[in-house]
């Protein structure tokens, strides 16, 4: 890329070249595990402020481990509010998942947070993303990725016109809290429809279609229907299945 910019968000690009962008997703709010996973060749790792255990420093301290490790950090806002978002950015998120959205008027909350004018009104004071050097104003809206979740029935029923909103550039839909929306459970025919919906609105208007998978065979099925932006598993899960898988295989040893 040309400028002064230091990275590419190659997560992005491969995205708008209809390809999968796998992700892991880290909550302990430890940084190794992030670069770990992020050296493990994921094309981007997130940072979940959501529900992860993270804080502003270990927030910016994990971004430069998943840059270390050659991926693209992705944050996960707590809320969808002017501020938690534009904290995140300034401390070194290339993506922004905002959790929530239910609604036409909350996506271009979150778009109008999330880059610099003319495209939004994110306030100008990069913290850990001053490190992308002195293009990064110029250069950061076309990098972004900016990721709503869709995980509500209202959502599901305003997709199309949610995915519509410019600044968007994709979704990543939260499976669980759309159960719960819904009442009906994960791979049931007419969850599978919801996502099926979210699918088809992002596909329409030239937007990133995802889902928090969680699984192998997860990431399979949703990538053979078109989702491009995909997480597989987390640190708590791996090593909470690694640790379980030899306990299960040693604890013959404690009869």
């Amino acid at each position: 890329m040309e400028g002064n910019f230091v990275i590419t968000n190659t997560a992005k690009q491969r995205m708008e070249q209809g390809k999968v962008a796998l992700g892991a997703g880290c909550g302990l709010g430890v940084p190794f595990p992030a670069e770990m996973l992020a050296s493990m060749g994921f094309d981007w790792v997130l940072i979940d402020n959501q529900h992860g255990s993270w804080d502003r420093y270990s927030s910016m301290l994990a971004f430069m481990a998943v840059r270390a490790g050659g991926s693209i950090p992705v944050a996960r806002a707590l809320v969808n509010r002017y501020d938690e978002i534009g904290r995140l950015l300034d401390e070194g998120a290339l993506g922004i998942i905002v959790p929530m959205v239910d609604t036409v008027e909350q996506a271009e909350a979150a778009a109008f947070a999330s880059r610099f004018p003319p495209a939004g009104g994110r306030s100008n004071g990069a913290g850990g993303a001053s490190v992308y050097g002195p293009d990064y104003i110029e250069s950061f809206n076309d990098q972004a990725f900016v990721a709503i979740q869709l995980e509500s029935k209202e959502a599901i029923e305003n997709a199309d016109d949610i995915m519509a909103v410019d600044g968007i550039d994709g979704c990543w839909l939260g499976p669980a809290d759309l159960a719960n929306s819904i009442g009906f459970a994960r791979d049931s025919a007419e969850h599978d429809e919801a996502v099926m919906r979210m699918i088809e609105a992002c596909q329409k208007h030239g937007k990133a279609p995802g889902i928090a998978a969680g699984s192998v065979e997860q990431v399979e099925k949703w990538a053979a229907a078109g989702c491009t932006f995909i997480s597989a598993g987390s640190d708590k899960g791996y090593i909470g299945l690694g640790g379980m898988a030899e306990f299960e295989a040693l604890k013959h040893l404690r009869e």
